[in-house]
């Protein structure tokens, strides 16, 4: 929520900052023209002839003020007293025309009369609708534009490539393309502009006068050219959400005139910050910026917006930052960063929002260390080892600042919710989940009346909640009471006489011992967010499938019995549906693929459904989670998976699927995790036409009938799981960033995992993205190991146990630098262990138990590390670690001694879910290892975090 808030502001500033820059460029205004002379006849029909192709729409139009301009174009009247027409006063021709906002609706000719206007200096049609139009290639006869501006409000009604034309604008001062979508931005918003790499390159060469280029929104799919830092005039320069990827020319930081540097949304533009620049307005949040922050920022005594949410930042937060006194805004939430937080950020007067929530951050605050910011609306210090506490007694509301939104989930709160919060009644938004906070809620939260956001999720609250206690927070959108807390939720006995909050949006219920649906949430119109997981519901009343605001519903670990009901496909706004761990039996209704176009996450794992899964899934659907596992399904795969292009993790695990290896899923762009686990997949793992799986990082094929010989081709196809030496930078980016973009709260969750055989329970989202993993085991694969597995050196785990390889182990894998467990364990692997896996300086599991090894085993590195129990079985080897031991490590063991038998029962104790390990904190990466169907789980909550 703090992220959309900063967007909000972000997107709110550049919109007046642009508009303020283009009505100033405009302003030689019309009220200053002399009409001496009336405009030119052919100039005033081109207008009239332009006017004729659109009709006037209010909804054509974003901003409220908007009117129709061309309702006094009449042609009896010179054209020069227009509304929106600006002339000449010498010559009478037109050089200005202004139609923001002015209803048009319509498509544009390319062949306008609008271009024979070739007296044309600023030409502004923002803010109406072309019905997605193409920009016309004619726009390049306006030899003589200033000032350009398409810009529209809620997408870009021009669609298609932004003609090359363009760039032969080469008196351009300001270009304006951009779209600014309604908040919240949704996930899947699609760019309906298009500017070619080449056309960027020569607009910047041509248009070396350039001040303002906005572009926000406009899909230009490459690197920067560096012909951007010869613009010595630029003032701003607004990319956001525009695909740019590769290094960012550092020489745009030092443009002697850059005030404004927008480049959000940009998750593969890469770049670090210079020690020295001097824009007012820096915005590099959710991009691949990274390193530490230069303590020479106290520099840049100008600086009013900071924002560099979501990026790979780490270490201190430099003191230095606290001498930027003109900071409104500083965002350093989602990064790396550790340490205490430096008090000289507290002496920033003019703080109106602070979030440094998602880091690393430790220490001690006291409250009254706040009392400086005297503007502060907004503070998010959620999800660091923080504490909070107050040392002055007598802190009041005529000292605390007037703070709206107030973050501090997992601060390490303890004892009962602080009583100093009652002082803060401008405070709109409070959210402490994931604290460990006791006793019962107090009643003054009750009287904060502007309440509109409460999130109390994951403590240990206890005792009653009334519905009419909630009534009195007469302005409540959101409500946060489950997971982890002992709360009876009580609706009373005259819920008809209780006035609930109805314009409630986010409900979580989860965790409140409901054994019913609460009938209160029958009335709840605007109702788009539904969590009531781990309570006894045994039954969904009908009414629910009448609620088609809904875009999350969740209600996961209850006791819901009896079939699926097709009335759920009436729900077509849903976009997250997880009924799993649930007694739910019976087939999954056909129309579940392709009910909703938004639905991105589908669960419906750990019931008892049987038949084949839904056939049907429909192209441009936007799934990107699909999780059957631990059903009874059968049947193959449905071949219409191909149409989920934006599916990022599949799960079928543990169910009776009998098909061959699904080698076409490789042609999903975004795949990353594949669960095949606990199935009856036959054949060899092959692709019999080309398949790329171009982004895959774990693929999970255990416990199944897989035969034939692994082939180097099919390992080749992993290149994702291949980190080059710089890609391995702080990862812990996209974590934090899907963590904060979540409506359901999953902090609190736990999932089992199975290691050595005995179930346990693990916290597992923090590290799903330092994973990459295969495994293969418990199949029927022979031959050699391909050595070609050794080049994919991002690799944290990999398990080939319970098969029936082959061959030496390859010295290659001395090259998995990341590797943190290797299972080789159950096969028929002969020779030496390679020297070379003693260079595996992360290694935390091994295991090469009962295969046909001889020789020493290497004593350096981690290998050392390891007992008996992870070379047993192998009658050739011999080291400390063993019965057997090596006479002289300079030469050849001598032959096992007959009587060093091996226990009958050692084979079975491989036959476990190897795969969940925990192994904790290994040279800065951590395999907290969760694979299988536990791991499905927690990353299906993970995954949540997009909406």
């Amino acid at each position: 929520m703090g992220l959309l808030c900063s967007l909000a502001f972000s997107i709110q500033f550049l919109l007046l900052f642009s508009s303020f820059l283009f009505t100033n460029s405009l302003s030689l205004n019309h009220s200053t023209a002399t009409h001496h002379h009336e405009c030119h006849q052919h100039e005033s029909n081109a207008l009239l002839s332009f006017k004729q192709n659109f009709i006037i729409s209010k909804s054509a139009s974003y901003n409220p003020l908007s009117y129709p301009k061309t309702l006094s174009w009449i042609p009896t009247t010179d054209c020069c007293s227009w509304d929106g027409i600006e002339c000449d006063e010498l010559t009478c021709h037109v050089i200005g025309i202004d139609l923001s906002s002015s209803q048009l609706y319509g498509s544009m000719d390319p062949n306008s009369t609008l271009f024979s206007l070739v007296h044309l200096q600023s030409l502004d049609l923002s803010d109406n609708d072309f019905n997605h139009s193409q920009i016309p290639a004619k726009i390049g006869d306006l030899s003589q534009l200033r000032h350009l501006s398409l810009s529209h409000g809620n997408e870009n009604t021009f669609s298609g490539e932004v003609p090359p034309q363009v760039s032969q604008l080469s008196n351009l001062l300001s270009l304006d393309l951009h779209s600014y979508p309604l908040e919240p931005l949704p996930y899947d918003l699609i760019n309906n502009l298009q500017l070619k790499a080449s056309t960027l390159t020569s607009l910047t060469q041509n248009t070396t006068r350039l001040e303002h280029l906005r572009l926000d929104f406009v899909t230009i799919s490459s690197s920067l050219p560096h012909t951007l830092t010869n613009l010595t005039s630029l003032q701003m320069l607004s990319l956001f959400s525009c695909d740019l990827h590769g290094e960012f020319p550092v020489g745009i930081f030092h443009l002697p005139n850059l005030a404004v540097l927008n480049l959000g949304q940009n998750q593969n533009l890469r770049g670090r910050l210079p020690n020295f620049f001097s824009s007012s307005f820096v915005n590099i949040r959710d991009t691949s910026f990274y390193g530490t922050l230069p303590t020479s920022i106290e520099n840049l005594t100008s600086l009013n917006w900071f924002s560099i949410s979501s990026c790979s930042f780490y270490g201190a937060i430099p003191s230095s930052l606290g001498n930027l006194t003109q900071l409104a805004l500083l965002d350093l939430s989602n990064n790396g960063f550790e340490g205490e937080i430096p008090h000289s950020l507290f002496r920033l007067e003019n703080l109106e929002y602070l979030s440094l929530s998602y880091n690393f951050l430790e220490g001690q605050l006291a409250l009254d260390m706040f009392l400086k910011l005297t503007r502060l609306n907004d503070l998010e210090l959620s999800h660091n080892k923080l504490s909070l506490f107050s040392q002055n007694r007598a802190v009041n509301e005529t000292i605390l600042p007037p703070i709206q939104w107030l973050g501090l989930s997992r601060c390490n709160l303890n004892g009962e919710i602080p009583t100093w919060i009652m002082n803060l009644t401008t405070l709109n938004h409070l959210d402490l989940h994931e604290n460990n906070l006791q006793g019962e809620i107090p009643y003054f939260l009750f009287i904060l009346e502007n309440l509109t956001g409460l999130d109390l999720n994951g403590n240990v609250l206890e005792g009653q909640i009334e519905l009419e206690m909630l009534s009195k927070l007469k302005k409540l959108t959101l409500l946060g009471l489950g997971g982890g807390n002992k709360l009876y939720f009580l609706e009373g006995k005259n819920t008809s006489n209780v006035t609930f909050p109805s314009q409630i949006q986010f409900l979580d219920l989860s965790s409140c011992n409901l054994v019913h649906f609460p009938n209160f949430i029958q009335h709840l119109q605007e109702l788009t967010d539904l969590s009531i997981s781990h309570n006894r519901i045994k039954t969904i009343p009908s009414w629910m499938w009448n609620k088609t605001t809904l875009q999350s519903l969740v209600i996961s670990n209850n006791l819901l019995m009896g079939e699926i009901p097709p009335s759920i496909c009436n729900l077509q706004s849903l976009g997250c549906l997880d009924l799993s761990s649930n007694n739910l039996v019976g087939m999954i209704p056909s129309c579940i693929g392709s009910f909703s176009r938004s639905l991105h996450i589908l669960s419906l794992a750990r019931n008892k459904l049987i038949g084949n899964i839904p056939q049907n899934y429909a192209k441009e659907n936007a799934l990107q989670l699909i999780d059957f596992s631990s059903n009874k399904l059968c049947g193959q795969l449905p071949r219409s998976f191909v149409n989920c292009r934006m599916l990022e993790l599949l799960d079928v695990s543990h169910n009776h699927f009998n098909d061959s290896f699904p080698f076409w899923l490789g042609s999903l762009p975004n795949l990353k995790l594949i669960f095949l686990r606990d199935n009856k997949f036959h054949g060899a793992i092959k692709c019999p036409l080309k398949c790329t799986f171009p982004q895959l990082r774990i693929i999970d094929v255990s416990q199944n009938d897989f035969s034939g010989e692994l082939s180097s081709e099919i390992i080749k196809t992993f290149k994702s799981m291949t980190l080059s030496n710089t890609s391995h930078q702080v990862q812990f980016k996209d974590d934090v960033y899907l963590l904060q973009h979540s409506s359901v709260d999953i902090s609190l969750f736990v999932f089992p995992m199975h290691n050595k055989g005995v179930v346990m329970e693990y916290l597992g989202r923090q590290y799903f993205h330092y994973m990459i993993a295969i495994d293969l085991s418990c199949n029927k694969i022979f031959g050699e190991i391909p050595d070609i597995m050794g080049s994919l050196n991002g690799l944290v785990v990999l398990n080939l146990s319970n098969n029936m390889f082959t061959g030496s182990i390859p010295s290659s894998f001395g090259k998995l630098s990341n590797l943190e467990a290797l299972d080789l364990s159950s096969n028929s692997l002969s020779g030496e262990i390679p020297q070379q896996l003693t260079e595996l300086t992360f290694l935390e599991f091994f295991n090469v138990s009962f295969n046909n090894l001889s020789g020493p085993i290497p004593e350096n590195g981690q290998l050392s590390t390891f007992q008996d129990n992870s070379f047993e079985g192998n009658k050739g080897l011999c080291g400390f670690q063993l019965l057997n031991k090596c006479e002289d490590r300079s030469k050849l063991p001598l032959p096992p001694t007959p009587d060093g038998d091996q226990d009958s029962e050692s084979g079975s104790f491989f036959e476990f879910n190897w795969m969940v390990i925990l192994i904790g904190y290994g040279g800065g990466l951590v395999a907290g290892l969760a694979l299988g169907n536990a791991f499905a789980g927690d990353v299906f909550r993970l995954m949540k975090r997009i909406f």
